[in-house]
């Protein structure tokens, strides 16, 4: 293999390695190596919107990875997949453009973080889109990801806003605007028919950079030192191990699984932990691989009278035809996730902000989206926003190979189990609206008998799936718990950040693939030393 030294070595190359190996590569002097353990994003299924049933099937583009039992959810041990492709999550995720509220970010600030809140963040967010939808003050129109708005046109689009409505809840025109309430269509990353990942819209474009080197199929090993300097990256590519010099820094962009389990891998990390495994200690930083925080799914489903569901598509002819309108026209049903209207509500008219995020799915699916229900039907795909259940991810041993240990800890708080039991009523209350009168049959889950708090916990505990939105594990701040001060430097190390999910002090209301690419953005000027845009005034929020 030829020469192996880079300014920076970027392990990763899920959404935050693909932005920063475009921002840093940028500059000509700099060389930069980008490694991503798994391969490349060319299947038409990634492009095709459409293609996220397969994908979610198939597993071929992701980490299989699974839960520890969880002990709150009858000891269930739930899919965990991590993106295992050239733009990792946003090459196979939903699609969903989700920022999360502006609280989100002026709670990470607030906890000492100087230069996250949202009006310091929100010139990084609009840096990162072309936002077809709008053009106002929230968005910008010049970035790499285009996002659109979903046709809300579907029958079961058309019902579930409706029924918000007869509810009393309010409709929303923009859920990514000045508000996160109410009932509205949901924003896609999605480019003319195709998906816009981190990949099709960071890394493609940077490719022919003589100063990018993008190494598919390169699983890191471990982060190397000299003292408490980190300089370079032990990989395995074909077989054989090498060494990635890194002259300026090592950056580590794996996600909030992989990138504390190669801190800790290195010896950096809780040293009882490390010295269970026989790992040398480098740095004692408690904080790695804690704070693990993810969201948890409710589903309510009910059967439809009317064959409106994607099920219509598994008929070969009708399948084969939309296949053809889509390669011909980038049109039809290949061109939609399928996943076009959402909500945000509180459990309480008290709260100052909605709890609950409910989107409306198409098509029955059972195992969060891996397997069709041959029935047509819809259903409600129900979080609460900020959970307040946390967990950890250790080393199951010193080998890289060996998958971690994964205990998100879901559903342990009595607020999180009360929030996501009233998710379930109020999603049952909407689908009673008389919106959903002409199609709405059975409900299928948790099924009419159902009823008590005691029997509405117990399917919840029985049947609620991970939403794979797993951050917070190697948390920004400056107590003894954080990883990464608020530059997401390592604390202690020279030469070695983390910019990833893991870093986020508290998760989003919201989901996790736009959030990670600002920070990618914001990371990228910390590193590259430009000062960072004014922070935007916009009225009623806090600067």
């Amino acid at each position: 293999m030829t020469d192996l030294t880079f300014d920076y070595v970027i392990v990763g190359g899920g959404v935050a390695g693909c932005v920063l190996a475009n921002r840093l590569s940028a500059d000509p002097q700099c060389r930069v190596l980008l490694l991503e353990a798994g391969g490349k994003d060319t299947s038409p299924l990634i492009a095709a919107p459409g293609g996220l049933l397969p994908i979610m099937m198939s597993g071929r583009f992701a980490w299989r990875y699974m839960s520890a039992p969880q002990r709150h959810l009858d000891d269930r041990v739930l899919y965990l997949p991590r993106g295992k492709v050239l733009g990792g999550g946003s090459s196979i995720n939903g699609m969903a453009y989700d920022r999360g509220f502006h609280s989100d970010y002026d709670r990470w600030a607030q906890a000492g973080n100087r230069g996250w809140s949202f009006a310091e963040v929100l010139p990084y967010f609009r840096r990162l889109e072309s936002f077809g939808p709008v053009d106002d003050q929230w968005h910008g129109q010049d970035g790499p990801i285009r996002v659109t708005r979903a046709d809300t046109g579907h029958p079961f689009a058309r019902a579930f806003l409706d029924a918000g409505s007869q509810a009393g809840y309010p409709r929303n025109p923009d859920l990514n605007g000045a508000s996160r309430e109410g009932f509205g269509a949901v924003d896609l990353t999605v480019d003319r028919g195709r998906r816009a990942s981190a990949s099709s819209a960071y890394l493609r474009p940077a490719l022919h950079r003589p100063n990018l080197t993008v190494m598919t199929g390169a699983l890191s090993r471990r982060v190397l030192f000299s003292g408490t300097r980190a300089t370079g990256v032990r990989f395995r590519h074909d077989g054989t191990d090498h060494v990635a010099t890194a002259r300026r820094e090592v950056i580590l962009s794996a996600g909030a699984i992989n990138s504390p389990q190669l801190l800790m891998l290195s010896g950096v990390g809780p040293a009882a932990h490390l010295a269970d495994h026989g790992i040398a200690l480098v740095a004692d930083l408690p904080g790695v691989g804690q704070n693990l925080q993810d969201h948890l799914a409710a589903h309510v489903r009910y059967r439809s009278t009317k064959p409106y569901s994607m099920l219509r598509y598994l008929n070969p002819l009708r399948g084969a035809l939309a296949m053809g309108q889509y390669l011909l026209f980038r049109s039809g049903p290949m061109a939609d996730p399928g996943m076009s209207v959402c909500c945000f509500v509180k459990s309480d008219p008290a709260l100052a902000e909605p709890d609950i995020k409910m989107l409306l799915v198409s098509a029955l699916f059972s195992h969060n989206g891996q397997k069709l229900i041959p029935l047509h039907g819809f259903y409600a795909h129900i979080n609460v926003i900020r959970p307040e259940s946390t967990g950890s991810v250790r080393l199951a041993g010193a080998d890289p190979e060996l998958p971690p240990v994964i205990d998100q800890n879901y559903n342990a708080t009595a607020n999180d189990r009360r929030v996501l039991r009233e998710g379930v009523r109020i999603a049952r209350r909407i689908f009673a609206q008389p919106a959903f009168d002409s199609m709405r049959g059975e409900e299928l889950a948790p099924g009419a008998t159902v009823e008590s708090d005691e029997a509405v916990d117990a399917h919840i505990r029985a049947h609620a799936e991970a939403d794979y939105h797993s951050v917070g594990t190697a948390r920004m701040g400056s107590d003894p718990m954080a990883v990464v001060d608020a530059e997401l430097r390592v604390r202690g190390i020279a030469g070695l950040r983390v910019v990833d999910a893991s870093i986020m002090p508290c998760l989003p209301g919201g989901n996790t693939a736009i959030p990670v690419a600002m920070i990618a953005e914001k990371a990228a000027d910390m590193i590259l030393g430009m000062a960072p845009p004014a922070p935007v005034a916009l009225p009623g929020e806090p600067l």
